[in-house]
């Protein structure tokens, strides 16, 4: 009852003083497992304690296989847990059928009494628990409005300043951002007295998809058939960003009965040609890749006739980066959309939203903190 209580309070900073009582004996092990089994199974429409359960789940396997287990991290592929991830897709999410495959298929490799297949059982709940918190982010919703689009071949540009982060960073990460909330001050930072990152796109005539990177010495990626997107979801893939946002904003359809891509461009109006660029290092922290993502939503759009308000632009980018799977928070995208100086939250509950405020700072204050910024 204890551990019951302080999983549906979200207090799982107290849970491992308690787990740590069972595992004193396979039996106590089983024991627990089953409560929180229960626990997650009867959280089924509430996904942080269904979560938290899960992840609770892993915590107890690896304690209890202990270092014979092995390392705890590393890959959650085996084939026998697919079903159980099958039932974790966001278009089809089946939680409480997710946990009993779960557990089936954990209690059938208990039963080898072998802590390296314990280790491995906490792994696969730990890939159910990214799942889980996947699907927490996509309750954020992203709202459009109808915009005329550029003339045919004539550029959408969008560009778009750095971002720093002054206080609350990582409050932004989920399941953090929706279990306790996040609060993150950010400021938008010019290189140079400009924009470091952009993207421009325009319709092409022939029906195809050109993506490439300003500056690049590698050639652009085309895409001529629907086979050219499907490694969208690997982010070390050429133009994975672009590719998962033209798919993120409907611009192309890869799934179920689409016609292949050529037609589909033809219906569309034309091809497509999507440049981007930055002007920062790899792994400069300062929010290159989720703000560049910004971008590229927002140049895609306007081709394709929508716009984004900055607030939705902010969840659009949430949306796409789960599409990705490179997940993440909230805060580089808000900290570039937003100019000056910010302060963006997110409430405790879902579903996720991010809401923005301007701090208004008296000149002298701004001056000197730009006077003190060196790149």
């Amino acid at each position: 009852k204890l551990l019951q209580r302080a999983m549906l309070r979200g207090r799982r900073e107290f849970v491992h003083p308690i787990i740590a009582r069972f595992m004193g004996s396979e039996a106590q092990l089983l024991e627990l497992l089953k409560v929180l089994d229960d626990v997650a199974a009867d959280s089924a429409h509430n996904i942080p304690v269904a979560t938290k359960a899960l992840a609770t789940i892993a915590d107890a396997l690896a304690m209890y296989a202990g270092p014979a287990g092995g390392l705890r991290s590393g890959p959650a592929s085996n084939p026998s847990f697919r079903a159980a991830f099958e039932a974790l897709q966001p278009s089809a999410l089946r939680l409480e059928e997710a946990v009993e495959l779960l557990a089936a298929q954990r209690d059938r490799w208990l039963q080898q009494r072998r802590a390296e297949t314990m280790m491995r059982a906490a792994r696969h709940y730990e890939g159910a628990v990214a799942r889980c918190i996947s699907n927490g982010v996509l309750t954020c919703v992203c709202a459009t409005k109808a915009t005329q689009p550029p003339s045919f071949g004539d550029w959408a540009v969008s560009e778009v300043p750095s971002r720093i982060d002054l206080a609350g960073g990582w409050s932004d990460t989920p399941p953090l951002c929706y279990e306790h909330g996040g609060a993150v001050v950010t400021a938008a930072i010019a290189i140079d007295g400009a924009c470091a990152l952009g993207c421009r796109a325009r319709r092409l005539r022939e029906s195809k998809i050109v993506i490439s990177i300003e500056g690049a010495q590698a050639p652009p990626t085309v895409c001529t058939q629907l086979d050219d997107l499907n490694d969208y979801c690997s982010p070390l893939a050429a133009g994975a960003l672009v590719k998962t946002v033209l798919l993120f904003s409907g611009f192309v359809r890869l799934r179920g009965e689409a016609p292949p891509l050529e037609q589909q461009l033809i219906d569309a109006g034309g091809g497509l040609e999507v440049v981007t660029w930055s002007r920062l290092p790899t792994g400069s922290g300062l929010g290159t890749s989720s703000i560049l993502a910004a971008a590229i939503i927002a140049s895609v759009g306007a081709v394709h006739g929508v716009a984004y308000d900055k607030a939705d632009l902010v969840h659009a980018v949430l949306l796409v980066e789960q599409m990705l799977t490179t997940g993440g928070g909230w805060q580089d995208q808000a900290g570039g959309v937003y100019p000056a100086l910010n302060i963006s939250f997110s409430p405790p509950s879902l579903p996720l939203t991010v809401r923005t405020e301007a701090l208004q700072l008296p000149r002298e204050a701004l001056q000197r903190l730009d006077a003190h910024l060196a790149l």
